[in-house]
């Protein structure tokens, strides 16, 4: 993997690249080739977003104590 001068980013990288390592191991078929109806990908991407707010709520209530 090619490196950037910011650990942030190659850590963020990193992870993208094990997120797609064990997509490919679970459905056998790449982001590029895979083949859902519109719908489909638009309720995915809100179903990972409702996600991402309910963990973001719970780390402001850590965070206020």
């Amino acid at each position: 993997m090619r490196e950037t001068q910011d650990p942030v980013v190659n850590r963020v990288l990193a992870k993208f690249i094990r997120r797609s390592d064990e997509g490919m191991q679970r459905f056998g078929v790449s982001m590029a080739d895979a083949d859902k109806p519109v719908l489909e990908w638009i309720e995915d991407a809100q179903e990972e977003l409702m996600d991402a707010i309910l963990y973001l709520e719970k780390l402001k209530e850590r965070f206020n104590g």
